[in-house]
């Protein structure tokens, strides 16, 4: 599939976006021409023009709301809209949902400005792209679990579109498991530092979660497992397969929920309680970001096509591409993940039980030292529990299922097992 992803597709839907000229959320136009509305109806259009290739699985629709008037980034009373294509899983026992998202809004400088030119090729046209090429390319497999490809929408007037869809996910009781969102893929050319890389790409994840309760603090601190969190699991699984499929690629984690003090369509996702990162390219240029489009002392400004490294967006793509096909194939996490501190050895003992949805093959006990970010040994078993030659004082552990062709769920940080 990851071969499947074509440059060329991707440049053609980022130039496509931008030659609506802006689609700024407050934006109107006339259909087919320009504005967020002709935009939306674009990517309508492509996601549906995937249904008949995905044997009647995949739908695409754009979900309606109303934005009440908060005195700052809307002024009145605004229907927004998200795009979305949901390619329905093969298992009617799985009600497992994977998301993948990215905004469609543009902005310039003066955020509330809708009708100066903002094409957005970057920001977040990139995104979206990749998410269209995304739909495009696995709506022609099965996977056991449903997958949510999104055009999110009202990003820059502060997230309207991810809040909707995140108290909706909330409000219905979604099984949603991960949400990948992916919001600038395309700029290889840092401003200022003129640092040119297309091998590197960052994935934000949270640490401590936002919605974290009472209990879970305590069992945080009493584990010491600040840095093993949902998202951050999520994070360390992407790099994992995103190096093992793509080439030429290194994922960097980075531990923060998004850029120091900013933030984007996934945070209202783990407000919510739900697993969600953020992918960005590795080094952001703002001479092409928030900025009319002009040209200053001979620097040209404004996020335009011209400046999108396209391959560096298909390897991107397929980092996406490569979680998400291995978690929607996989089945899910082993369940009561427990690590036995009911007496003292120098041997760790751990146990679970089988997932709740799908079949396991057998599971993966994973171990690493506790100042490192990546797991670095994988014990194999097909027995509920295992135990190893290393101390539980020294290590961090984790346990993941494997399903019958080898993917691989979320990993599971496990709890003590006290009596």
């Amino acid at each position: 599939m990851i071969d499947e992803i074509s440059a060329e597709n991707l440049e053609k839907y980022v130039r496509d976006l931008s030659d609506f000229r802006t689609r700024h959320s407050l934006s109107k136009g006339t259909i087919n021409k320009e504005g967020i509305d002709a935009s939306q109806a674009y990517v309508l259009e492509l996601f549906r023009s995937f249904e008949a290739q995905a044997g009647g699985r995949l739908s695409a629709t754009i979900d309606y709301f109303t934005v009440a008037s908060d005195g700052r980034r809307i002024p009145q009373d605004v229907q927004m809209g998200n795009v979305m294509a949901t390619l329905k899983g093969t298992d009617p026992t799985d009600d497992r949902i994977f998301m993948v998202t990215a905004h469609i809004d543009s902005r310039a400088t003066d955020v509330m400005n809708a009708t100066i030119d903002a094409p957005g090729a970057n920001d977040d046209g990139s995104g979206v792209a990749a998410v269209i090429e995304l739909c495009r390319i696995m709506s022609k497999r099965e996977f056991p679990a449903t997958i949510v490809f999104v055009a999110l929408t009202g990003e820059e007037q502060g997230l309207k579109g991810a809040n909707h869809l995140a108290e909706r996910a909330k409000n219905e009781n979604w099984n949603l498991v991960a949400l990948l969102n992916n919001d600038m893929l395309g700029n290889s050319n840092s401003s200022q530092t003129n640092i040119n890389d297309n091998t590197r790409v960052r994935i934000f994840s949270e640490g401590i979660p936002a919605a974290e309760t009472e209990r879970m603090a305590a069992i945080r601190r009493y584990t010491s497992s600040e840095n093993d969190g949902k998202a951050r699991q999520l994070a360390r699984y992407m790099k994992e397969l995103g190096e093992r499929y793509v080439d030429q690629l290194e994922v960097k984690l980075i531990y923060r929920n998004d850029r120091f003090l900013r933030g984007g369509d996934h945070t209202p996702f783990v407000q919510q309680g739900f697993t969600a990162i953020r992918v960005t390219e590795m080094n952001e240029n703002y001479y092409r970001q928030h900025e009319d489009v002009r040209v200053e002392n001979g620097i040209q400004y404004g996020d335009l096509p011209e400046f999108v490294d396209f391959e560096y967006m298909r390897k991107n793509t397929g980092l996406n591409l490569a979680s998400l096909a291995s978690l929607a194939s996989a089945p899910s996490e082993p369940q009561n993940v427990g690590v036995d501190v009911r007496r003292l050895t120098n041997t760790t003992t751990l146990r679970w039980e089988a997932p709740a949805i799908g079949k396991a093959k057998g599971y993966y006990v994973l171990m690493r030292e506790t100042d490192q970010s990546m797991w670095q040994k994988k014990f194999y078993t097909e027995d509920l529990t295992l135990t190893i030659p290393y101390s539980k004082d020294n290590y961090f552990f984790a346990v993941q299922s494997v399903g019958q062709d080898g993917d691989e769920s979320l990993a599971v940080f496990p709890q003590p097992i006290t009596r």
